[in-house]
């Protein structure tokens, strides 16, 4: 039996996914949380055949997934009730070779597309103009407010604002995380220090563990046996390395307090970020990103899958991480030609510079806001298609 439901495709940042109004969907039986309280089963079956998974070709054929981790996300959005603020939006991340929705973390390129969805679909209405709109994100319990232009009652596509990794220009989405720290883990600091060993099969390796917008585990390239400026689909063919990198993220994921054991670590978080200092990288698209142009070089690996740029939130958790002392970003930046870690840093990712913002509170010792600026575009609306 096929089930129709009203939903839009559209790319928000350098991802794709299918958004839903929370009203076309079943009614969970506990209002989401962090980390999603209640059984959402009967939200997981319906996404995963939307999206075409469980796919043992890795290509989702069957379904609306893109066969990667970027291409293969959901978002549930919902007006909300909570005082000053505007809609409510939960995050899930389809696998793509296994029927499991992971609602562990927030995604922040996304993000951008939940208000273009919303005016689209109905659930809010604003006049023409700048507006900030405030979100509450269920999967981590944060708020996020989304400035954008509106144009004949939509949110505006067309600008002269150029993405890192998607072609031509847009519109700009600013996206501001004004109390990133602690996603989904206990502060900035999960573990208290900037800098911490991990044993993964004898070898210690000195990684950083951040959470701000995003729990992220980051690692010196050279640590793991890479230069740092290879390509995605070079590191994902990298048999040895992409091994290292799955334990050493499980593993972080315990020491970050996100599960137990390394067994139960969710599969999207904590994403590791793998860093190396300023070099020339050659880009997708076969140009040379030169040294001086990016701060840092990084290759983010999510989802088992190095992204072919770099997440919003990911981005965000980085430069939060470039403001404390100690940690790997921020040591990469002062020995380079940047004496201390400034407001914007400049990361050199597979498909150019993103840049993200983030603001210091040196007496609290803690990051109390992060910001980047997308851009997002409805695709397509209708139905989709659901094998009950």
């Amino acid at each position: 039996m096929t089930d129709w439901i009203d939903a839009a495709f559209v790319r928000g940042g350098t991802s794709k996914g299918l958004y839903f109004r929370a009203d076309a969907l079943p009614t969970l039986d506990a209002e989401p949380a962090p980390g999603i309280a209640g059984d959402t089963s009967a939200w997981d079956v319906i996404f995963c055949s939307a999206l075409g998974s469980p796919d043992a070709f890795g290509r989702q054929l069957d379904g609306m997934g893109g066969g990667i981790s970027s291409l293969s996300k959901v978002m549930v959005v919902s007006a909300s009730t909570r005082a000053g603020v505007d809609l409510d939006y939960t995050f899930g991340q389809v696998s793509v070779a296994e029927a499991v929705v992971d609602y562990s973390g927030n995604c922040g390129n996304l993000s951008s597309g939940v208000v273009p969805f919303a005016l689209l679909a109905g659930v809010i209405s604003a006049a023409d103009g700048w507006h900030v709109f405030r979100l509450f994100n269920t999967n981590t319990g944060k708020l996020v407010d989304v400035g954008l232009t509106v144009v004949d009652g939509q949110a505006a596509v067309k600008g002269d604002f150029a993405l890192t990794g998607v072609s031509g220009t847009g519109a700009p989405i600013e996206l501001i995380y004004p109390d990133p720290a602690g996603s989904r883990t206990s502060g900035i600091l999960p573990t208290g220090a900037a800098s911490d060993s991990i044993d993964v099969d004898g070898r210690m390796f000195n990684v950083s563990m951040v959470d701000a917008a995003l729990p992220v585990v980051i690692v010196p390239a050279d640590a793991i046996s890479l230069n740092g400026d290879e390509s995605p689909e070079s590191i994902d063919a990298n048999r040895p390395s992409t091994l290292m990198i799955e334990e050493l993220r499980r593993k972080a994921a315990v020491r970050m307090g996100l599960c137990e054991t390394p067994e139960t670590a969710p599969q999207v978080v904590p994403k590791v970020a793998v860093v190396t200092s300023q070099t020339p990288t050659t880009l997708l698209d076969g140009t040379t990103l030169e040294a001086t142009d990016s701060d840092v070089v990084v290759r983010m690996i999510s989802m088992g899958q190095t992204h072919k740029a770099v997440p919003g939130t990911g981005a965000m958790c980085l430069e939060a991480a470039a403001q404390i002392p100690g940690t790997i970003v921020n040591g990469i930046i002062r020995r380079s030609d940047h004496s201390t870690a400034g407001p914007e840093v400049r990361l050199g990712t597979p498909s150019g510079v993103v840049t993200a913002a983030a603001v210091w509170d040196e007496k609290q010792a803690t990051v109390t806001a992060t910001s980047l600026f997308r851009t997002a575009r409805v695709l397509m609306r209708g139905q989709v298609a659901v094998e009950a």
